[in-house]
């Protein structure tokens, strides 16, 4: 790859592949949204948020606890049946599983961790933590989340302890205040 354009200080250089690997989205494609990073719990959040231009995108990993073990294909499946089950479907785009701290970590992470650092929680467990070197900004466990603003700026973090209606009201507050118009696409 390119390797990391931290100059730009943007999410807008960087792309993920699908879930099923069918196409890559270029997140370029998607200024002028609002959007939240790593997988959410709840498809009331991004349809709630929807009509202030937030969008999430989940991006499965198997380095907490190897809690997401599935090849590709077996991922919507386990969701809809096992974890969470009761026939959930996710209503945001799932991208493909990776690696969001270490070496060999997705570099739209490594953006946004040196761009919106998370100091002070300890890890969770060494023993179910699957990656090195381990740094203190790296993301701590599942369901941490990130809000990047329209202009591809990483603008918040939450530790993944947050309840989800503190990170709704952080989402709310931050939209509302945008001083520019958000596109609807």
């Amino acid at each position: 790859g390119e390797g990391i354009k931290l100059g730009d200080g943007t999410i807008y250089n960087y792309h993920a592949k699908t879930l099923n690997e069918s196409y890559t989205v270029n997140f370029s494609d998607l200024k002028g949204r609002s959007y939240t990073f790593q997988y959410a719990e709840l498809n009331a959040l991004h349809e709630q948020m929807k009509p202030l231009g937030l969008t999430i995108l989940g991006f499965p990993c198997n380095q907490f606890g190897k809690q997401e073990p599935g090849q590709p294909h077996e991922i919507l499946p386990g969701l809809k049946h096992v974890r969470p089950g009761n026939g959930f479907v996710p209503n945001f785009p799932l991208f493909e599983k990776g690696d969001v701290n270490g070496k060999d970590e997705q570099e739209v992470f490594t953006f946004l961790k040196v761009r919106r650092c998370l100091f002070g929680d300890l890890l969770g467990d060494p023993a179910r933590l699957f990656w090195g070197p381990i740094k203190l900004s790296d993301i701590k466990w599942n369901f941490e989340k990130f809000l990047v603003g329209p202009d591809g700026k990483p603008v918040m973090r939450w530790h993944p302890s947050v309840s989800v209606s503190e990170v709704k009201a952080d989402i709310h507050k931050h939209l509302i205040h945008i001083p520019f118009k958000v596109q609807f696409g």
